[in-house]
């Protein structure tokens, strides 16, 4: 991972290139598309708020801002994100704070012949260091790999977009939660889930471009089912995992929601895609407890 950088937000044979950063779209070699990312808006009489599903890491000139978009960008009196802008910028040190194991543990050791193979092949000749650190740490950093061979970037993300817009504007920011208890997600998560989800994710490496590929069609299409079938496809696989990463996360979003509610305005919450679809999302969440919420098309 790039000291400063944190493409971070949700394991399975995408999460090299799906989870770490979370949900990252279209490969750079394609030509830019338009996007038009599912969204939805929770309402009542005097409180608005739009729920848009981001791609943390885009190639650079793709067209996402448009339309409905534009227009809750226009109306949201303020912006909510996974990390405010200073947080976002603290995630590299507290990642290199808390990525070292405390005992060196060889590769050879974690992943079976054929992972070990397919993770060696992603490392490319610049090695990760993997043997000092984390089960969790490693995968974020083949998740970095992974969106550096497809020439994404998070500049050009659709977070790095919506604060640039806000700022513009002289509209707060704000976030959900802090470097640390994101990373902290996974420092904290069973090491046999940990384990898991590396070796899944090195036997899958191969696949991974090809992987964001397909999501990035799903996520520029606003395909919300599409999406599900992902992640769930992905977490389903590790238990632990899908409850610390998605549906506790989204329980916590969810009651935030509820709380923002009780006051006035029109507020913008954009968070990763994957937290916004299936069963146990945000706004499934949400319409679970009697609120009003709606598709944006």
């Amino acid at each position: 991972m790039r000291a400063g950088a944190f493409p971070f937000r949700h394991g399975g044979r995408r999460i090299a290139a799906a989870l770490f950063p979370l949900l990252l779209a279209a490969c750079g070699s394609q030509p830019a598309v338009e996007a038009r990312p599912a969204m939805w808006l929770v309402e009542d009489d005097d409180t608005h708020i739009y729920m848009l599903g981001t791609m943390h890491a885009l190639p650079a000139g793709t067209d996402w801002d448009g339309g409905k978009v534009a227009t809750a960008v226009a109306a949201a009196d303020e912006l909510v994100l996974e990390l405010s802008p200073r947080q976002l910028a603290e995630a590299g040190r507290v990642f290199r704070e808390l990525a070292p194991r405390e005992k060196p543990l060889a590769m050879d050791a974690r992943l079976p012949p054929t992972a070990l193979a397919a993770y060696r092949r992603l490392e490319a000749g610049s090695d990760f260091g993997g043997d000092a650190l984390d089960d969790w740490a490693i995968l974020v950093l083949m998740g970095q790999r992974v969106a550096d061979e497809a020439a994404l970037s998070p500049s050009d993300g659709v977070e790095a977009g919506l604060t640039a817009a806000f700022d513009n504007a002289g509209k707060p920011i704000s976030g959900l939660e802090s470097a640390e208890s994101q990373l902290m997600l996974f420092e904290t998560l069973d090491p046999a889930a940990q384990r898991a989800m590396l070796v899944r994710a090195a036997e899958h490496a191969g696949d991974a471009v090809r992987d964001v590929k397909a999501m990035a069609a799903d996520w520029s299409r606003g395909d919300a089912d599409a999406l599900a079938k992902i992640v769930n496809e992905d977490v389903d696989s590790v238990p632990a995992a899908r409850k610390a990463i998605l549906t506790d996360r989204n329980r916590r979003w969810s009651a935030w929601v509820q709380r923002r509610m009780e006051r006035p305005g029109t507020v913008l919450m954009a968070v990763g895609a994957g937290h916004l679809v299936g069963s146990d999302s945000v706004p499934a969440m949400l319409e679970a407890e009697g609120y009003k919420v709606s598709r944006v098309q």
